[in-house]
Order: structure tokens, then sequence, then C-alpha cells
């Protein structure tokens, strides 16, 4: 009987944990009763966040950008640098809220790994006023629908287009590249097929790199004087005609289509279905799952034509997951909501985004395409670790009157926890040491 309550407080702080970011409370005690069913539960049901109604749509932000560009002599760049500011800080709150209060932590793990692998960065500047709207317009709306809709969503979604330079791609035999001689950009085709849906091993060649970035022109953003500036706009004068081989299929000449059509079969292709499999296994099993576990869920991605919520539920029912608890090193970000989650405390934003910045993982500006890294070899470097037990003190020495770090200890990690770490944590000379000396501790730092 005590091996069966052991191993159930186990499995419930695994899925707290691991599917999620940390209990809270009393919450613990409810996972344990069925923690598998505490995770899928919040597929088939999941959460809205209640968002602020002032966050700005990505379209207004592009916009105001494209009327900088047009009125140089008289825009105020100071002011609309402080207006970005502000605006980003509003999202990472909004962001943050999100995954601290959420009853379906599960989901918002979805949504931060989904926006990671369709990454969007504000690292360059001309981005930051409207990158931080993607992961809430492209990406939130389909982590439990179809794949090939968020893939829609994501290669129509303005931010994407401008970051991977396809607004300005031209075609060189379009009306308009004829008479200005210009070129196609092949970054957005590139990174649909290493990055987005068959990857870097999917078999694709530069040839079929040149037809999906000759089959995307067009693909671009609404400038001021069309209807709805700043929003997903297609020019036909611009795109490439004629027939183009993608992956050893033809596509006739169809202007748009062609695009939506050649996004609907990369995301049915075999290559796709293992390449997510591959980087949700990394993500929620350990940095180098078992083949068979992919095979499996990509398996269930391809049965069910990328039904998400699916492959979701393939990934929770992973055998392998649930067998080794703390395989996995907690990123900077994912690091601070647990321990926001777990003392019920968030720093002001601005403390909060310098923060992250120190951590070296601030959301939104993921250093390349590519994302941020999904293994710890990326996340616990000498001078990483010591940030990170820095930044423990720190919010340690800022929560608000403090609760009981054993108390606080057997709510997050239960049994989990070692005794000889519990008994670091009792012996601290204070509350708030204690605190630092949990949050620090191997077992929180992992999930």
């Amino acid at each position: 009987m005590v091996i069966m309550v052991a191993s159930a407080v186990l499995d419930a702080v695994t899925a707290s944990t691991r599917f999620g970011y940390v209990a809270r409370g009393d919450e613990l005690r409810t996972i344990a009763a069925d923690p598998r069913r505490w995770v899928l539960h919040q597929v088939e049901r999941p959460e809205t966040p209640a968002f602020p109604a002032d966050l700005p749509p990505s379209s207004r932000m592009v916009e105001m950008l494209l009327e900088m560009r047009r009125d140089k002599q008289q825009v105020d760049r100071k002011a609309y640098n402080q207006q970005v500011r502000a605006g980003y800080l509003a999202e990472l709150a909004a962001r943050q809220n999100a995954a601290v209060a959420s009853s379906t932590p599960f989901v918002e793990r979805l949504v931060h790994f989904w926006s990671n692998h369709f990454t969007v960065s504000a690292f360059r500047p001309f981005e930051r006023g409207f990158a931080f709207a993607f992961e809430r317009e492209a990406i939130r709306p389909h982590v439990t629908g179809r794949f090939v809709d968020m893939l829609l969503a994501v290669g129509r979604h303005p931010a994407m287009l401008l970051y991977l330079d396809n607004a300005l791609s031209i075609g060189p035999d379009s009306l308009v590249g004829q008479r200005r001689d210009k070129g196609i950009n092949e970054n957005f085709g590139r990174e649909m097929l290493e990055l987005h849906t068959i990857g870097v091993d999917g078999g694709y060649t530069q040839a079929d790199v040149d037809a999906l970035a000759d089959i995307l022109t067009g693909w671009s953003v609404a400038r001021l004087n069309d209807a709805e500036p700043g929003t997903f706009k297609f020019y036909p004068q611009i795109h490439e005609p004629g027939r183009k081989r993608l992956l050893g299929k033809v596509y006739t000449e169809a202007g748009e289509q062609e695009g939506i059509a050649a996004l609907r079969d990369l995301a049915a292709h075999p290559a796709t279905a293992h390449h997510i499999a591959f980087k949700l296994a990394r993500h929620f099993i350990a940095d180098e799952p078992p083949t068979a576990e992919v095979d499996r869920i990509a398996r269930v991605f391809r049965s069910t034509d990328g039904d998400l919520a699916a492959v979701s539920r393939a990934v929770v029912a992973s055998a392998a997951a649930w067998s080794r608890p703390f395989s996995k090193v907690r990123t900077p970000d994912d690091m601070v909501i647990a321990a926001c989650r777990a003392t019920g405390f968030t720093p002001p934003t601005p403390m909060l985004a310098f923060s992250l910045r120190t951590l070296n993982q601030m959301p939104f500006f993921a250093p390349s395409p590519a994302g941020w890294p999904d293994d710890a070899a990326h996340w616990i470097s000498p001078e990483a670790v010591l940030h990170r037990a820095e930044w423990c003190e720190a919010f340690s020495n800022r929560v608000p009157n403090p609760p009981d770090p054993i108390e606080l200890a057997s709510a997050t990690l239960g049994e989990a926890l070692p005794a000889d770490t519990l008994q670091a944590i009792r012996r601290a000379p204070s509350r708030r040491t204690g605190m630092a000396l949990l949050l620090a501790a191997p077992e929180f730092q992992r999930r």
C-alpha cells in the first residue's frame, strides 16, 4: 500500500511538472487520484485566458510601422519606441499571468511549445511592434485543433511573413519582377521545410526550397492604401507564374491557392509527422526520446490527419514520460513560471522582463527562427546555473509574506523531494532562505 501511495504521489508530481509547471496549494492530492486523467482532461476542456482588451492586434502595429516609414519626417520615433516597449510589457504580463493562473497548464505548455516551433522573434527591431501578438493570434487558437490549420494561420500571419522576408519576395517573371528586376527571397520557403514541416532530414533539396519560395510569392501584408492594412494579402502582381515542382508533385498556376495546396500537402507529409513527433517527444519525454515513442506519436499524427488533441494525448500516453521523473531541465521561462505559480507571487512586469533577460530567455526574443533550444546542454552551463541560483535568492527575497518553505515543498514536490534537501530547507535560518533552497533544488529545476 505504501508503494502504491508513493507511486501515485510521484506520478502526480510528474503530471504537474512534466505536463504543467508545478502543483499549487493542495492540488497535488487531487492530481494523485488519477494523474493521467488530470492531464488528459485539460486537452478535452482547455481554458481560454481572458486577455486584456487593450492588447493591440498585430495588424494595427504593422500599420503603425508602415505609417512611420511613410512619414519619416513627421513620426516621433521615441514615442513609437515607448509604445512598442509598453506593448511588449503588456503582452509579457498577459502571457505570464495566463500560465501562472491557468487551470489547464498542459495547454499553456502546448502554447509555448508551438510558439517556439513556429518562432517569430523580435530580435530584429522592426519586428518588435507586432511579433508579440503572433502567439495569441496564430498559435493559441489551434493548439488542440488541426496542425494544418495552425500551419496556414502561421503562414498567413503578418509577423511571420515579415520576419522571414516573404512580404517582399517577388517572382522574377511576375509583372512587378519584370519591371523592377527583383528576385525571390527563399527564407520563408526554406524555414517552412526545414523547421516547420518535414524537417532538415525530410528529403528536400535546394530545388524544393526554390519551388516553395516561388509558390509562396504574393503572400504578403496589406499596405496603407489597401482595405485592411497590416493584415494578410495576396498580391498576384508579384506572384511567380507557371508550374512548380515541389517534392515530386507539380503545382499548376493557381495564384494564392498554390500556396494553400502546398502547405496542406506539407502538413500531411509523413516526414512532417515524424518531425513533429520527435520535437514533442523531446519536449515532454527526454532530450533523446526513445525511437519507439517517436514512431508511435508519428503514427497517431498520420492516422488522425494531424489532430493535435489526439497527438497530445499520445504524448501523455507515453510510458517513458512517466517512468523517468525530472529527466528534463526547465528552461528559464519555465522555471520562472513555476516559481510564480508555486508561491502565488509574480514580480512587476519590468522586473520579470529583466529577470528573463538575465537568464537569457526573454519571451518573443529567440535568437533565430529555430527558436529556443530544448535540451539540457544549452541551459545548465556553470554560468547559467549560477544565474539561476542568484535569481532564486532574489525572487525569494521579494515574495511578500513568504510561506513556510517546508509546507511549500510538500505542496509542490511531496515525497519526490529527497530527505537531505528537505533537511537543508528545514535548517535554513529564515523562510526566505528556505524558499530559495527549494527553488534552486535540482528537483525544482527539473521536470
